[in-house]
């Protein structure tokens, strides 16, 4: 499901002044076989990606069928729910579902009406989609006499909640087949596994003339890098979506960090039965829907919920509204944004409307018409409107909201509606009078600079070449820019180096498949930003002051200074923990493949120790945890950082406990932006990379970085170039903002085993496995040992050689070395084919050992597999 993403089309039509005809589901028909071409088809060609249409709640319709199949009259409106329900198809499956659900509406003090069958015609439907077909069936529910309107919708909520979750990881074989697609007594949803021209035909309610409605969503899914399924189709049950949610591994893991926070006066104690607030198994649109259910159902306006989790760009955004910056800013304190290419459509009967990202990677088009109906979809041309009928038209603009409120009968402004919101709360009050920012913290004493031959044992200690010195540090700190190559990378991938190799270089940056084009981060930077808050958050329910009470960081980049400030906090009621994420080595230590003992090894042993320190310090209400490898030294080993900061990350995200403590690392391993990048992926939420510093400092003097440049100037551009290549980063994701990207998990590890992947980068895709926590720990002890040799090793000269941009004899192997080349000129120039055929033999033999996967691999022939 981390996979999940969409590529879609979605649209809706609606009489603005909330008058309910059959003709608003005839158009909504129309809209959807006009975007066809949007969804896609399986293997046989009757079996859809998905199609789906959202009503308002058609109450003569319903009027009818209540009378007429339960024998019943009709309660008063908003005195009644109902919902489109998929059923197992075995019948006592069937049996023990409906009588679950009966059992917890009737808990939740209300009243089962019925169950009716839909009427529904599969003769079209294809065999893929007829093997998964569930049974279709509405369930009616009756409010209890004293209810409110709002009480019985967020009954009705809590019902679908415990029902999902009670039912969908129970005893009965329900997985797939039972699914609640909406129950409320606002909106009624019909989808499945359709064509666009099979829904109408599918679900005959939708054909018949008493169904009359005010508004209708519709939605024709293409599962670009997905499965199809019945249950996945949209509109989900307050929204549909056409794009990808690329920070969804983040969103998730906060949302689940927050749970035990949650506190809300209108549910009271029943907040208990919410969670998990995301479903498991979901798409990234169906957990962006319910959030979005949350909120609604929490009594955020449904307008305002959308605004909370898809931000317009506001950090950048000069012509902004103070006090619409302020909502925004405020916002951001309490909810990280749903970050990537998204044209979203909302709508709970009150209000419907639609809003594109930040960056307005999705196209939407809308038309007002003189009879007061408002059309919107994906793309033009999806209805026949006469010309001369068009009062209005234009397009979704990046950021920003259209929206129909019914209640009022007219569309709502964007500036007014974000006016609106923002006026609700002093947000630029709390702002002044809660956030924190660095330079307001008591000044510290920074640590000595390292220096001597405690920074040459450093630099080797955590693995810098005079490639890394001379390539990437000299360059950023000169140029303010990261370096630029051109060449393929003919080294092995780190799971098969000879060489000891970083973390780090066991991971690729993945890219956004339906993102197209990415974000330009050098001319559209004032949409991204590098700013975030961090510490402890407050209940997500109920906003106030407290919820600004968080540290302001313009950039996850600290200098020593101000590293200092944070480790002797004592501000506000904020203290800081500092734990050290080195250990003292084994004297008698020795590499064990199989793990050392039944224990584990050293390095999972004290990973065990550093999380349980980190459990302590949310305990004892710590503000903000460091993780420092500085006591690095001859006799203590430093932990890998990525390592230690993800096994943290995902410790505290197990306990719901991680939206609490701010995570900072202090470390002298980082200082590509590849290192900046999958350390904020894996959690991380300010880095103080002090080696890079003094790597730097040391660089210049020694006259290989020009001499001018003071401390404040080379740090100063260190983070300049940082910065633009995480920017740089980000784009290729269609992710805006450090925010949505701290914690989202982007990348794919290449030779990693199960048991570093489950314990420190959880849901990280490893298809190809490797190394475990001995080898992990072997390779530091090797660079260890390059910094502080026993006495039978020499040391020689002052850097590590490196050897990973280009070749050299003591560095790691290269498919394409000096012998290598002059080989291939002397065959082509002398035309010497044995000359040839001695080059290819060479090459295929370094292919074989260990420079590329596919030279490992080797073709069973047919006498070994016994054909």
């Amino acid at each position: 499901p981390q996979f999940e993403h969409d590529a879609c089309g979605v649209g809706f039509v609606a009489h603005i002044k909330g008058q309910a005809s059959h003709q608003i589901i005839d158009d909504a028909r129309e809209i959807l076989l006009r975007m066809t071409h949007r969804g896609a088809v399986g293997s046989d060609k009757n079996s859809g990606d998905g199609a789906g249409m959202l009503t308002g709640f058609p109450w003569e319709f319903l009027e009818t069928i209540v009378s007429d199949e339960l024998g019943m009259p009709l309660p008063p409106r908003g005195s009644f729910g109902a919902g489109l329900i998929f059923l197992p198809q075995d019948k006592n499956e069937r049996k023990l579902c409906k009588e679950d659900c009966e059992a917890i509406v009737r808990e939740q003090r209300l009243e089962v009406m019925g169950w009716r069958t839909v009427p529904v015609d599969n003769s079209m439907i294809g065999p893929t989609a007829l093997a998964s077909e569930p049974v279709m069936e509405q369930l009616f529910i009756k409010a209890a006499s004293e209810m409110s309107q709002q009480a019985f919708e967020r009954a009705l909520y809590i019902v679908r909640k415990r029902c999902t979750n009670e039912l969908r990881g129970s005893k009965h074989d329900t997985q797939r087949m039972f699914y609640i697609c909406s129950l409320s007594t606002q909106v009624l949803v019909y989808k499945g596994m359709l064509m666009p021209e099979q829904l109408c035909e599918y679900f005959l309610d939708l054909r018949n003339p008493a169904y009359q409605s005010h508004l209708a969503m519709v939605h024709s899914r293409f599962s670009t890098n997905t499965f199809p399924s019945w249950d996945r189709a949209q509109p989900l049950r307050f929204m549909s979506h056409n794009g990808e949610i690329n920070t969804l591994r983040g969103n998730v893991n906060k949302m689940r960090g927050r749970e035990d926070m949650l506190k809300s006066s209108i549910f009271g104690h029943e907040i208990e039965k919410l969670r998990p607030v995301i479903e498991p198994d979901l798409s990234d649109s169906g957990s962006f829907d319910n959030v979005l259910e949350l909120l609604l159902m929490s009594g955020h306006e449904l307008p305002e919920a959308v605004m909370m989790m898809v931000p317009a760009a506001f950090q950048n955004h000069n012509s902004m509204a103070p006090d619409v910056r302020d909502m925004y800013d405020f916002f951001s304190c309490i909810m990280e944004p749903w970050d990537g290419p998204a044209s979203i459509a909302f709508t709970d009967g009150h209000y419907i409307g639609a809003t594109l990202d930040r960056n307005g990677l999705r196209p939407s088009r809308y038309y007002l018409t003189r009879d007061d109906r408002v059309i919107m979809a994906s793309e033009v041309g999806v209805l026949d409107i006469d010309p001369a009928e068009v009062v209005a038209k234009g397009r979704l603009q990046p950021g920003r909201m259209f929206l129909v409120d019914f209640d009022q009968g007219r569309i709502i402004g964007d500036d007014e509606l974000k006016q609106r919101y923002a006026a609700q709360n002093p947000y630029g009050k709390w702002l002044e009078a809660q956030r924190i920012s660095l330079e307001e913290l008591p000044e510290a004493a920074a640590k000595p600079p390292v220096e001597g031959e405690a920074l040459t044992q450093g630099l080797r200690q955590f693995g810098y070449s005079i490639e890394h010195l001379q390539m990437i540090l000299k360059p950023m700190a000169e140029n303010g820019k990261e370096p630029l190559g051109s060449m393929g990378n003919d080294a092995p991938l780190a799971c098969v180096s000879e060489k000891p190799r970083l973390l780090y270089e066991y991971f690729k940056q993945l890219f956004a498949q339906v993102t197209n084009p990415p974000i330009d981060s050098i001319r559209e930077d004032i949409i991204m930003s590098l700013a975030s808050y961090i510490g402890p958050v407050q209940n997500l329910l109920e906003p106030g002051p407290l919820h600004a009470h968080r540290l302001y960081l313009e950039s996850p980049f600290l200098t020593d200074q101000e590293l200092a400030r944070l480790q002797q906090l004592k501000y506000r009621g904020w203290r800081a923990t500092t734990i050290d994420i080195t250990y003292a080595l084994d004297a008698d230590w020795e590499y064990h493949d199989d793990g050392c003992n039944s224990e584990g090894c050293q390095l999972q042993k004290e990973l065990d120790r550093i999380c349980r320190e980190a459990e302590q310090a949310v305990a004892e209400h710590r503000a903000i945890i460091i993780l420092s490898d500085r006591a690095a030294s001859k006799d203590r080993l430093a932990i890998s950082s990525l390592a230690a900061v993800g096994a943290v990350h995902q410790h505290l995200v197990k306990l719901s406990v991680r939206t609490q403590i701010g995570l900072v690392l202090e470390s002298g391993e980082p200082r590509e932006v590849h290192h900046f990048c999958m350390l904020a992926g894996y959690g991380v939420d300010a880095v103080n990379p002090y080696m890079a510093y003094a790597a730097m400092r040391h660089l210049r003097n020694k006259g290989i970085i020009d001499a001018s440049l003071s401390d404040k100037d080379l740090i100063k551009q260190y983070h300049k170039a940082l910065s633009a290549g995480m920017r740089k980063v980000f784009g290729k994701m269609g992710i805006s903002t450090l925010e949505s990207y701290k914690g989202a998990q982007i990348f794919e590890a290449v030779g990693l085993g199960p048991d570093i992947i489950e314990r420190c980068f959880t849901g990280t895709a490893s298809r190809i496995q490797g190394i475990g926590f001995p080898e992990l720990e072997r390779e530091a002890v090797l660079r260890h040992r390059k910094a502080f040799p026993v006495r039978s090793q020499r040391v020689m000269g002052e850097y590590l050689p490196g050897g990973d941009y280009q070749y050299r004899a003591d560095g790691d192997m290269h498919m394409w070395d000096p012998e290598s080349i002059a080989e291939l000129q002397n065959a082509v120039r002398t035309k010497d084919e044995a000359g040839y055929r001695r080059f290819a033999a060479r090459q295929n033999q370094r292919s074989s050992q260990q420079a590329t996967l596919r030279g490992l691999m080797r073709i069973r022939t047919a006498a070994e597999r016994g054909v």
